[in-house]
């Protein structure tokens, strides 16, 4: 894999995200690039939309992740953000950035299960996700730190 020609993680964030959801997840891939390899690259895109379509099963989701059968294609992952808004009135502003934070970690677990040419396992996902998370949030001030 290390003849892979790109590298790295990156963003790409669809015009109509919320700005907070915007500001926060581009501090979030900042750090997960010091915590994290990335040797095949991997894009993240933000989305405004309430749900996207699962490519391979085709149910509307909140989150995918993209894992071509060859490690020559680069996978990407796709996270909606459009209930942000709802959430921060279910759950309150940290909850609801945390629940956006959550769901880039545990797409990106799925990419290593993938580069580790392991099933891509949800629990695991889950559980691993959310303590990249937990340790993010321990590391900085506030996850409202901007």
């Amino acid at each position: 894999m290390n003849d892979y020609p790109r590298t790295g993680l990156r963003l790409r964030i669809e015009p109509g995200v919320d700005s907070e959801v915007r500001k926060a997840c581009i501090n979030f891939c900042k750090w997960l690039r010091t915590q994290m390899e990335f040797p095949i690259r991997v894009v993240i895109y933000l989305k405004k939309d309430y749900q996207i379509k699962n490519r391979t099963t085709k149910e509307m989701v909140t989150a995918t992740f993209f894992a071509p059968y060859e490690k020559d294609v680069e996978p990407y992952i796709r996270i909606a953000t459009g209930d942000y808004k709802d959430l921060i009135k279910e759950r309150g502003k940290i909850d609801a950035l945390y629940a956006m934070l959550d769901s880039i970690a545990h797409e990106l677990y799925h990419y290593q299960q993938w580069l580790e040419d392991k099933e891509l396992e949800e629990g695991e996902a889950e559980e691993k996700g959310s303590q990249l998370v937990d340790e993010y949030a321990e590391n900085i001030d506030s996850i409202l730190n901007f």
